[in-house]
């Protein structure tokens, strides 16, 4: 992509993302397999087109593409997402996926509206549970102030937003911020969708792991203000 191309698209210009998806569509397209492929799509409701690669040749193919590779700053990594976004088969996305995860600690704050657009382009929960939990939790974990940007993507209308602002503290164990954790699930309480009843169990049961008398304690004060399959989900390991 020239320094042109980039600007028109608002893809910052990096040499490396060049090197990358150039590898990366060379290495990728060669092995895809069509018989596969529909049914991974189906399996995912249709939300991509998929090349048919499992996760194993994936990864595989994967490491071949980055070796030797420099390590990457943030304009490189945000080049690099944006443009695997721009591909319709699934594993292109995967690919940026991983590849953030690897990297999100070059990522500063200003990445965060990038990672905002990922979540809400192609959103599905095959990217935006990865893309929550090791990437927006990196970047809030890694500076504090962000939590106000959590706090207005708990009500935002797209429920992926919000979905990922409940999941965004998964990995935080004993560093949880439980006032907000608590107070985001309240807040989504009565979302009437499947995916934020399920993310609101999902993220109690994770911490549960960290302090089951706190969340047995939330949810016999709250439970009637939530689904029944939040309340399951929250109290799958733990009991009532």
């Amino acid at each position: 992509m020239s320094v042109t191309d980039a600007v028109a698209t608002g893809v910052p210009f990096s040499t490396l993302a060049d090197t990358v998806l150039e590898r990366l569509t060379a290495t990728y397209a060669p092995a895809a397999d069509p018989e596969r492929a529909a049914p991974m799509r189906a399996y995912m409701k249709d939300v991509a087109p998929f090349l048919g690669l499992t996760t194993p040749v994936r990864r595989a193919l994967s490491r071949t593409v980055v070796a030797g590779l420099p390590r990457p700053d943030e304009g490189d990594c945000t080049a690099i997402a944006l443009r695997c976004w721009q591909l319709p088969e699934r594993e292109y996305h995967y690919f940026a996926v991983d590849y953030l995860r690897r990297h999100a600690r070059v990522c500063s704050t200003g990445f965060l509206p990038v990672a905002r657009h990922l979540i809400a382009t192609t959103s599905w929960w095959d990217t935006v549970d990865l893309l929550a939990a090791h990437v927006v939790g990196a970047l809030v974990a890694a500076d504090p102030a962000l939590k106000a940007d959590m706090d207005a993507w708990i009500v935002d209308d797209d429920l992926w937003i919000a979905r990922t602002a409940l999941l965004h503290q998964l990995r935080n164990k004993e560093r949880t911020d439980t006032e907000r954790l608590f107070t985001y699930c309240l807040r989504q309480s009565g979302h009437s969708d499947f995916f934020v009843r399920k993310a609101i169990g999902w993220c109690l049961r994770e911490y549960a792991k960290t302090d089951p008398e706190a969340v047995r304690a939330f949810l016999a004060r709250e439970r009637g203000r939530f689904a029944p399959l939040s309340v399951r989900e929250a109290l799958k390991n733990i009991g009532a």
